[in-house]
C-alpha cells in the first residue's frame, strides 16, 4: 500500500518532464535560429554599404591594388625605358619658388623651387575607362625607374620633408609619368667683382643626368624658355633680379663620353643706395673734413695735426670694413678705387700741412738772420718755443732784434769777391731764388691755393668716377 504513492509520483515527474523538455529545446533552437538570421542580415547590410563605398570613392580601392595594376613585380625597373633602343626623352621644367640668399664671400646663390620631369614608361600602362590618372607620393618611387638628375657645382641641396617628403608621382593610362619634387639648392656663381659694388652679375643652376649619357637619356626643355616660371614676388635685401632664362647645350667627360645640360639663368643687378649710405658718403664727409684745415691757421700745429690724423684713421676704418665683407681677390674692384683716392686726398691735405709748417720755420730762420744775432740764450729760447707751440713771437723778436743792417753791407763789401759766372747762369739762380723767396715769404699761399685745387680735383675724380662704372 505505501508503494502505491511513490510509484504514482514518480510517474508524474517523468510525464512532465518527457512533455516539456522538448518545447524547451525547440524555443532555444529557434532563438538561435532567429539570431543567426538577425547576424546574417547585418552581414549582409555591411557588405552591401563597403561595397556602395568602394564605389563612390575609388581612391581607396587603387592604392590596395596599384602594384598588381601597374605591373611593378613583373619588370626589372633597374634598367631605363626602351632599353637597348633609342634613348628615352625627359622633359623638365621649373618653377623658382624664391632665391634665398647671395654670398659674396662664398661666391654662391641658394634657391628654392620645383622640379618636374615627363617622361613615358610603357611598363606602368593600366587600362582604363575613364582615362583618369593615379597620384602617389614617395613611397613608390623606390620601386620604379627616375631619371637621376643631379645640380652641377651645387655645394649642398636636400628635398622639403615636412610634413612628409615633398614628392609627387603621377602615372597616366598610357604610361606618361609626371615626377615631381620640392628642392633647395646652395650652387656656385662665379662673380666678377671688377666693377663692385655697381656691378652686375650672371648666375646659372645647371641640370644634368649623372649615369646616363645622350645616348640612353636624353634632357631638354619642355615648353623652351617658357618651361622656366617664377613667383612675381621674388625680392632680395642687394640684389634686382633683371632676367631669368633657360638655356640648354652638351657637357663632355673624357672617360664617359656627352651628356646633356639644362642650364637655369637669372641676371641680377645690385642695389647701389645701402653703399651709397654706408660707404661713398661717409669717405665723401671724410675728405671734406680734411679740407677744414686749410681754413685753419697754420701756426695752430695741435688742431691741424689732430683733424688731419682722425680724417687718415677714419678713412682707413672704411676700407678695412668694405675689405672684411667681401671675397680676397687679385684684382681691383670699383669701391677700392674710390675708398683709395679719397684716403689719398686725406693724406695729401696732411703732407700740405706738413710742407706749409716747414717753409714757416724756414721763412723765420732766415728772418732771424736778416734781423741780426740775437743773443744766444734769447735766440734759442725763441727757437725752443717755437718748436714747442707751433707759435712765432715776432713782437718778441722786433722788440730785442739789433738793427745789422749796416753791418751786413759793411761785411758784404769787406767779403765780397767778383763773380766769374755767366749771365745765362745768372738768370736762372736769380730767377729760382726769386720764387723761392716769394714761397718761403708767402707760404701762407699754399692754403689759399688748396682750398681752391683740392675741391676742383675731388669733383673731377667723382666726374670721370661716376661717368666710367654707371
Amino acid at each position: 500500500m505505501n508503494l502505491v504513492p511513490q510509484l504514482v509520483s514518480f510517474a508524474y515527474i517523468w510525464f512532465i518532464w518527457f512533455i516539456l523538455m522538448p518545447n524547451a529545446s525547440a524555443s532555444s533552437d529557434i532563438k538561435k535560429t532567429q539570431e543567426w538570421c538577425v547576424s546574417s542580415v547585418k552581414q549582409t547590410r555591411n557588405s552591401k554599404q563597403e561595397t556602395r563605398m568602394r564605389k563612390d570613392d575609388i581612391t581607396k580601392v587603387w592604392p590596395l591594388k596599384h602594384e598588381q595594376l601597374l605591373h611593378i613585380e613583373d619588370h626589372d625597373f633597374a634598367m631605363r625605358p626602351g632599353f637597348g633602343g633609342s634613348p628615352v626623352p625627359v622633359a623638365i621644367d621649373v618653377q623658382v619658388e624664391s632665391i634665398d640668399s647671395i654670398s659674396e664671400v662664398n661666391m654662391d646663390f641658394t634657391m628654392t623651387f620645383y622640379l618636374r620631369h615627363y617622361w613615358k614608361d610603357e611598363r606602368l600602362s593600366f587600362p582604363s575607362t575613364t582615362n583618369k590618372s593615379m597620384t602617389f607620393d614617395h613611397r613608390l618611387i623606390q620601386k620604379i625607374w627616375v631619371p637621376d638628375i643631379f645640380f652641377v657645382h651645387s655645394k649642398r641641396s636636400f628635398i622639403h620633408d615636412t610634413t612628409m617628403e615633398n614628392i609627387m608621382l603621377r602615372v597616366y593610362p598610357d604610361g606618361n609619368i609626371l615626377f615631381s619634387l620640392r628642392i633647395t639648392v646652395s650652387a656656385m656663381c662665379f662673380m666678377d667683382f671688377s666693377r663692385f659694388p655697381l656691378d652686375t652679375q650672371n648666375c646659372s643652376l645647371e641640370l644634368e643626368s649623372y649615369a646616363y649619357n645622350e645616348e640612353d637619356l636624353m634632357l631638354y626643355w619642355k615648353q623652351g624658355n617658357k618651361s622656366l616660371n617664377t613667383e612675381e614676388h621674388i625680392s632680395l635685401s642687394q640684389f634686382f633680379v633683371e632676367e631669368f632664362s633657360a638655356s640648354s647645350g652638351f657637357a663632355f667627360y673624357s672617360s664617359t663620353g656627352w651628356y646633356n645640360r639644362l642650364f637655369i639663368n637669372f641676371v641680377l643687378r645690385r642695389h647701389i643706395f645701402f653703399f651709397v649710405l654706408q660707404t661713398y658718403f661717409p669717405a665723401m664727409l671724410m675728405v671734406m673734413l680734411s679740407w677744414v684745415s686749410f681754413w685753419i691757421d697754420r701756426r695752430a700745429v695741435p688742431a691741424r695735426v689732430s683733424l688731419g690724423i682722425t680724417t687718415v684713421l677714419t678713412m682707413s676704418t672704411i676700407t678695412t670694413s668694405v675689405s672684411a665683407s667681401m671675397p680676397q681677390v687679385s684684382y681691383v674692384k670699383a669701391v677700392d678705387v674710390y675708398l683709395w683716392v679719397s684716403s689719398t686726398f686725406v693724406f695729401l691735405s696732411v703732407i700740405e700741412y706738413a710742407a706749409v709748417n716747414y717753409l714757416t720755420t724756414v721763412e723765420e730762420r732766415k728772418r732771424f738772420k736778416k734781423r741780426g744775432k740775437i743773443s744766444g740764450m734769447y735766440n734759442m729760447n725763441a727757437v725752443q718755443a717755437m718748436a714747442f707751440d707751433g707759435c712765432y713771437h715776432d713782437a718778441d723778436i722786433d722788440q730785442a732784434s739789433l738793427s745789422l743792417h749796416s753791418e751786413d753791407s759793411i761785411k758784404g763789401k769787406s767779403t765780397g769777391s767778383p763773380s766769374t759766372d755767366s749771365p745765362q747762369i745768372k738768370r736762372r739762380k736769380s730767377l729760382g731764388g726769386h720764387v723761392g723767396r716769394i714761397i718761403l715769404e708767402n707760404n701762407h699761399v699754399i692754403d689759399t691755393y688748396s682750398r681752391i685745387l683740392f675741391p676742383i680735383m675731388y669733383i673731377i675724380f667723382n666726374l670721370l668716377y661716376w661717368g666710367v662704372y654707371v
